[in-house]
């Protein structure tokens, strides 16, 4: 089974480990790792893909748009970037079902208050008072509030419908289709 790795190329480099965010449905993706403990050791073929982050990008505005799990490859992005000081803005637009299904919320609200990465919450399901986030399905409307330049290089990972709606609104947006990257489970 494919799984994208969530950890970041300096962090597996630094700490001798992968890491992956998996969702365990009973009868579904991830039913055969149940068994699975923490620190248990698996055998791992590739990295294989494309879906990376460039070493040396030309762009200096990244947007990274997460459904579910979707964020593992992202994360890993992002924490690579902030790794290596990659120059430029990043922003994240994380669409999850409910508020407690955001992973690496706690990380990712750090580098939030860093300045370093601009977040974007949105949840599709449940909604609890006091929720300050978006509602509903990602739309055209918030994308055009993070993509401040056309030039902007685009990551889209996450639910079948979302990788197919979110580029073609980032087109209609001025970007360019070679700018925009996705990651298909």
């Amino acid at each position: 089974m494919p799984y994208s790795i969530a950890s970041a190329p300096s962090e597996s480099a630094a700490h001798g480990h992968l890491e992956f965010l998996l969702k365990l449905e009973p009868q579904g993706w991830g039913a055969h790792l149940g068994g699975l403990r923490r620190g248990a050791r698996v055998t791992v073929d590739g990295p294989f893909g494309t879906f990376v982050l460039p070493a040396r990008p030309s762009e200096t505005q990244f947007l990274f748009v997460a459904g579910g799990t979707g964020i593992a490859p992202l994360r890993s992005m992002i924490a690579q970037a902030v790794e290596t000081a990659l120059p430029g803005r990043l922003h994240l637009l994380y669409s999850a079902r409910t508020p407690a299904d955001f992973a690496y919320l706690p990380e990712l609200r750090r580098l939030q208050r860093s300045g370093r990465l601009e977040l974007a919450l949105n949840t599709t399901r449940e909604i609890p008072r006091g929720w300050r986030g978006e509602r509903g399905r990602i739309t055209q409307n918030q994308l055009s509030q993070l993509v401040e330049d056309p030039a902007t290089l685009c990551f889209v990972c996450g639910p079948a419908a979302m990788v197919d709606e979110v580029p073609r609104m980032l087109i209609r947006l001025g970007v360019a289709a070679r700018r925009i990257r996705v990651e298909e489970w």
